[in-house]
């Protein structure tokens, strides 16, 4: 079974319930949007977008900026799509079907040059093939643009029991933590690709990184 698959036979009914319960623990992804220097005439793309909640509280914020969505699962956009028409923003918000690692700007979406922004709300650590996914979002970030990540750290400062029982009910869903995340993230700022800002949410339970893109 293929990701897409598996997406879609997770989704296929928690898509209704999804941002009703997420709210609980999916901590930080309203900070993020609050962190995210957005200004007019951007194009601003989410990988991993799910229901579209990011993309239309980021279109509600920011009016005149161009929004992006991709996300793995068929079912999951089709709850986004009906939200992005019942509030009206299907001019301004563009959804599609596909996978992080293989998003192209110009192939997906018919653009001639990369994204201002590029976010992951929680997304990385569901894709097994998260370094490759990293690289794409790198990649189809524009020199001087930023990528943002938000998403599980290591709770090393919460206690024990509720690691344990955080980790559990994760698994429950394919989401890991991915300790290697950061340091892959400090190795290509040190390489000369960007620089690297991390911020740690609540006892390291999430954190989120902005890496502006140099090259």
């Amino acid at each position: 079974m293929n990701q897409t698959d598996v997406m879609d036979r997770m989704y296929r009914y928690q898509r209704y319930i999804y941002d009703a319960t997420r709210k609980y623990y999916l901590f930080g992804r309203d900070t993020l949007i609050n962190t995210m220097t957005i200004t007019p005439g951007q194009h601003v793309l989410e990988m991993g977008c799910g229901t579209a909640r990011n993309l239309i509280k980021l279109a509600q914020r920011y009016p005149q900026t161009a929004w992006y969505g991709i996300d793995a699962s068929h079912e999951m956009l089709r709850t986004a799509q009906l939200k992005v028409e019942k509030g009206g923003y299907q001019s301004r918000i563009r959804l599609k079907q596909g996978l992080a690692e293989q998003f192209d700007y110009q192939k997906d979406f018919g653009l001639n040059q990369g994204f201002d922004r590029v976010f992951f709300s929680y997304t990385l650590s569901m894709i097994p093939c998260w370094q490759a996914a990293l690289e794409a979002g790198l990649a189809n970030t524009k020199p001087g643009g930023e990528l943002y990540i938000v998403d599980f750290s290591d709770q090393r400062d919460l206690p024990r029991w509720f690691r344990h029982l955080l980790v559990w009910w994760l698994d429950l869903f394919g989401v890991h933590h991915q300790p290697e995340l950061l340091p892959y993230l400090e190795k290509r700022a040190r390489e000369g690709a960007g620089q690297l800002h991390v911020t740690s949410l609540g006892g390291h339970y999430a954190f989120i990184a902005r890496f502006r893109k140099t090259i």
